[in-house]
C-alpha cells in the first residue's frame, strides 16, 4: 500500500466496520416494484419481504461485529519497527574456523613486508594538543568523514577544519554550513556531510555541553553515523572495545576467507555489519582492535577488490576463495583463442 493511500484512508481507522464492508450505495438499484413499497406484500413463498431484508441486515451486522479492521495497515511504518533491531540468531557463539590463527600470523607477516596506504595515516596527529572534549569531538568528526572517502583525503579535510579552529563543537555549531562544505571538499558525498556535520555540533552543544555520546546506541542517534562509525569512535575517542569496526575491506576479506556467513547458513554475509556480528561470534576480543588495520592494510595490497594477487599470498593454502578471482577478461580471451587455434 502506498503512503499517499495510507494517508487518504487514515480516518477510517476509527469507523466500527473493515475499509471492505460492502457499501450498499454501490449495489446496482433494484428495479421498481410497486410490491416493495407495501410493507405487507410477500414474495411467492408467502414470506413477507420485509421480512427477508430485516434478516439480511442482522446478518451482515453480526458478522461486522465479528471482525476487527487490522490496523496494522491503516497507520504509517514507524522507524522503531526497523531499526537497530538485534537479531536473536546472532546470540551464540560459534566454532572459530579451522587455522584461524595460522591465517592471522602469516597476514601479519605479509603486513610487514607491504606497505599499505591505511600505513600513512597518523589520526592522531594535529589533535593531541587538544583538550578531551575537543579531540573527542574531533575523533568522530573525522570517522563521518572518512565514508566512502579514501584516508589520505580524510585526513587532509580534518587538517584544514584544524587549521580554521572548527574541530570543536562549539566552533563548528557556529560556523555557516557553506564554510564547512569548502573546507571538507573533496570527501565523499561533502554536501550531506557538512549537513550531518552541523547537526552533530548542535547534538553535541545541546545534549552534551560540548562533548560526544559516550555509548554506541547514543551515538548511533546521530546523523550520518551506523555501527562502524560508531564501534571507531568508542574505541578511538573512549578507549572503549564493544565492537569490531567492519569496512568494505574486512567485508571482503573476511569472506573470502570463509570466515563469517550469514546465520544459519554457509551463504556470505550481505553487509559489513552482518560481517561484525559473525566475526564476533568467534574471534576472541583481543583482537577485535588489531583485525581492522590488519584485514584494511591486506585488502588494500594482497587481497584487493579485483584480482587479488594469491599467487604473492602465504595462506592462500587456507583461503577457500585462493585462485578463483585472479583471471581477467583478457587473459580469459586469449586462452580461449589459444585453445581454438590447437
Amino acid at each position: 500500500m502506498s503512503f499517499s493511500l495510507l494517508r487518504n484512508t487514515a480516518h477510517l481507522s476509527s469507523l466500527p466496520f473493515p475499509i471492505r464492508f460492502i457499501s450498499f450505495t454501490a449495489m446496482p438499484k433494484a428495479r421498481k416494484n410497486p410490491l416493495l413499497l407495501n410493507p405487507g406484500s410477500e414474495d411467492d413463498g408467502g414470506v413477507p419481504k420485509n421480512r427477508v431484508r430485516k434478516r439480511r441486515v442482522e446478518m451482515i451486522a453480526k458478522e461486522v461485529k465479528t471482525e476487527s479492521p487490522d490496523k496494522k495497515f491503516l497507520r504509517h511504518p514507524e522507524i522503531e519497527d526497523f531499526a537497530n533491531k538485534s537479531d536473536n540468531v546472532y546470540s551464540q557463539s560459534i566454532q572459530p574456523p579451522a587455522n584461524w590463527e595460522r591465517v592471522i600470523e602469516g597476514i601479519r607477516s605479509m603486513r610487514l613486508s607491504e606497505h599499505a596506504p591505511v600505513d600513512s595515516i597518523d589520526p592522531d596527529e594535529g589533535v593531541t594538543s587538544l583538550q578531551p572534549k575537543e579531540r573527542r569531538f574531533a575523533v568522530l568528526v573525522g570517522s563521518l568523514l572518512s565514508s566512502q572517502t579514501k584516508g589520505h583525503v580524510t585526513h587532509e579535510a580534518n587538517q584544514r577544519l584544524l587549521e580554521n579552529g572548527l574541530l570543536s563543537a562549539d566552533t563548528m555549531d557556529k560556523a555557516h554550513e557553506a564554510t564547512i562544505k569548502s573546507l571538507i571538499y573533496p570527501v565523499g558525498f561533502y554536501t550531506r556531510k557538512a549537513q550531518h556535520l552541523k547537526q552533530v555540533a548542535k547534538i553535541c552543544v545541546s545534549k552534551y555541553d560540548g562533548d560526544i555520546p559516550s555509548t554506541v546506541d547514543e551515538l548511533l542517534l546521530l546523523p550520518g553515523v551506523g555501527p562502524k562509525i560508531a564501534h571507531l569512535v568508542m574505541i578511538m575517542a573512549w578507549n572503549q572495545v564493544e565492537g569490531i569496526c567492519v569496512d568494505t575491506h574486512v567485508h571482503r576479506v573476511s569472506n573470502r576467507l570463509g570466515w563469517v556467513s550469514r546465520p544459519g547458513t554457509k551463504q556470505a554475509t550481505r553487509s559489513p555489519e552482518e560481517t561484525r556480528v559473525s566475526l564476533q561470534q568467534w574471534l576472541p576480543k583481543e583482537e577485535w582492535v588489531s583485525i581492522n588495520l590488519l584485514l584494511v592494510g591486506f585488502g588494500q595490497t594482497i587481497c584487493t577488490p579485483l584480482r587479488p594477487r594469491c599467487a604473492k599470498c602465504t595462506i592462500s593454502k587456507f583461503c577457500p576463495s585462493a585462485f578463483k578471482e585472479i583471471s581477467s577478461p583478457a587473459s580469459t580471451s586469449k586462452t580461449r583463442r589459444a585453445k581454438k587455434e590447437l
